[in-house]
Parts: structure tokens; sequence; C-alpha cells
């Protein structure tokens, strides 16, 4: 019975954490000053994959989503949720 409510647990974080849009995604390269073969080579992922994600051209998993955020947040970005003026990015500071 735990184990099945920390999966569910995980899975929830894991879904709300995925929040990331493919925007904000460009936007946080661009405040890292990052390209995507930059990114693709942080996240050990092909910058094909990242071309998808930002130009919406192709479905990626939740997890590559959360790998590419967690990437940015640590370089040095964080990610704002929608507020009202829609979802943003920012550098940490």
């Amino acid at each position: 019975m735990v184990f099945r409510n920390f999966i569910a647990v995980f899975t929830i974080a894991a879904k709300v954490r995925c929040m990331m849009t493919p925007e904000q995604c460009k936007a946080a390269r661009g405040l890292l000053r990052m390209t995507q073969d930059d990114l693709a080579a942080k996240t050990g992922l092909t910058s094909v994959t990242i071309r998808k994600f930002e130009n919406r051209t192709g479905p990626l998993r939740d997890a590559t989503i959360n790998l590419i955020k967690l990437t940015l947040e640590s370089a040095g970005v964080e990610f704002v949720d929608e507020n009202g003026g829609g979802p943003g990015v920012r550098l940490k500071g």
C-alpha cells in the first residue's frame, strides 16, 4: 500500500514538474546564451529532440521534458508558472 502511494505521488509530482512550454524552453536558452546543440549535449539528448520540442513538431515524453527543464534550471534559470500574465522564465538571482 505504501509503495503504491509513493508511486502515485511520484507520478503526480513528475506531471506537475513538467510544466514547461516550448516557448519557455527557447527563452531559457536565450537567457543562458545556449544553443540547441549546447542543450542537447548537456542533457544527453539529440539536437533534433530539442528542436522537435521547441517547434512542436513531435511529442516528447514527460520525463524528457522534465530532463530538459531540470538541465536549464541547473544552468541558472527559473520557470514562472502562469500567474495572469502567462508562463515565463527568468534568471535566478
